[in-house]
């Protein structure tokens, strides 16, 4: 489904990513982790199309993705931190992104119920915690029923519960064959969800490997232990 071949960009004397190749299929949740700095951000604009690499290719079902936006239709992307009007509501920024997208396709509300969203429609956005931020941020990742969902550090700030509901939704959609692809630094919370690993450290993809051949290879059962292991050996 999506395809990086051979990228790297540089930022002045900065390398985020060095000759950089992956694959990424439906039907699979794939976490993209490793230390602050790595790359991940990078990589995933570049997917995103906000940042041009200046060596290789990217393609999105099998289309190289260059001077080709429409492909972006079917991503949807939940950010970090959301950064949205102070002075809309909630139901306004719904309402405009729906304008926005003028789609006819069946919207993908489950998440604005889980959350409770449409009761804090008249909320306006700078008023709101960081943790209902990112409820509407995920809300408007999954609105638009996209194949391909990119999420930031998504349980970021999300009390227990909703990150309980969050993940539900992430593993339903993923066995309805969409592709998955999470950052995150709270490894704990993946242990359930994902079942590929790509691992990048200096702008270099370290592995990609799939859960169960990660756990084989280092003996341990919870995902924060075998990339600890991971971590250990490349130091030795």
């Amino acid at each position: 489904m999506i395809t990086v071949e051979n990228i790297s960009k540089q930022f002045g004397k900065l390398k985020a990513l060095d000759n950089i190749s992956t694959f990424c299929d439906k039907s699979e949740c794939i976490a993209l982790i490793g230390p602050n700095g790595c790359g991940k951000t990078t990589l995933i604009k570049a997917i995103l199309g906000m940042v041009i690499p200046d060596s290789g290719s990217i393609k999105f079902q099998g289309t190289d993705i260059a001077n080709n936006w429409q492909y972006r239709e079917m991503i949807g992307y939940m950010p970090q931190i959301g950064r949205y009007p102070d002075n809309m509501t909630i139901g306004q920024v719904l309402g405009m992104m729906k304008d926005i997208r003028n789609s006819s396709d069946a919207l993908d509300e489950d998440l604005i119920k889980a959350f409770s969203i449409q009761n804090l429609m008249n909320k306006r956005m700078g008023t709101l915690s960081g943790g209902t931020i990112q409820k509407v941020s995920a809300a408007l990742a999954f609105l638009f029923n996209p194949s391909v969902l990119i999420l930031d550090e998504p349980t970021a700030g999300l009390d227990p519960v909703a990150s309980e509901l969050f993940k539900e939704k992430i593993i339903a959609e993923k066995d309805k064959g969409k592709l998955v692809l999470i950052t995150s630094h709270i490894l704990s919370d993946l242990d359930d969800l994902v079942t590929r690993i790509i691992y990048m450290q200096e702008g270099k993809l370290i592995f990609h490997k799939s859960i169960e051949e990660l756990r084989l290879d280092t003996g341990e059962e919870k995902l924060v232990k075998s990339i600890a292991q991971v971590m250990i050996s490349n130091y030795e």
